[in-house]
């Protein structure tokens, strides 16, 4: 049992940071709408860099636990491999920058909604918290990549709002995640 509760600690605290991280994403980004797309992909590459990180520690300590983990795990190399990538060719033209994040977040989405409906022994409040916000990480996916002629605060806003509705998705989470430790 000791290594399920330290599987779920580790857990609960990566989900606590991953919504820290996206709150602060999107205040800055919500708040500082005029970024430059510079600073935008700075801003959006350390976000997915921290958020890939974390997923790849909960992924491989998930093993044996979830079902989904080999899915979580893909995600987050993908979301690193992302944030390296914007994070080392900060002038990337608004377009490729638009097609990068869409495509991430609709994979986002599908894996979080497909591990939310696979795993056993689950709450009811972390299966539907984790489809709220993989059915919001889609949405906005699909708008970026079809909407690309938006105007840059726009885009910015939708993130940031993005940003701003997940994090304290992961924060209650990983809140459900510690009572459940506390069982």
């Amino acid at each position: 049992m000791a290594k399920k509760t330290d599987n779920n600690t580790v857990q609960w605290w990566g989900l606590t940071i991953r919504g820290i991280v996206a709150i602060l994403f999107g205040v800055a980004a919500v708040f500082w709408p005029g970024l430059t797309l510079t600073t935008l992909v700075y801003l959006f590459g350390g976000f997915i860099l921290a958020g890939g990180l974390v997923g790849i520690v909960g992924s491989v300590i998930s093993v044996g636990h979830h079902r989904a983990w080999f899915l979580h795990l893909l995600l987050a190399l993908v979301e690193v491999a992302v944030g390296l990538y914007l994070l080392r060719h900060p002038l990337v033209t608004f377009t490729t920058f638009i097609l990068v994040i869409g495509i991430t977040l609709i994979a986002r989405g599908v894996i979080e909604v497909v591990s939310a409906l696979a795993e056993d022994g689950v709450s009811a409040t972390s299966r539907t918290l984790t489809i709220v916000a993989g059915l919001a990480a889609f949405l906005v996916g699909i708008v970026v990549l079809f909407q690309p002629v938006a105007s840059g605060v726009t885009f910015v806003w939708l993130l940031g709002l993005y940003a701003l509705i997940t994090g304290p998705l992961m924060i209650a989470l990983s809140l459900d995640l510690k009572s459940e430790l506390s069982k």
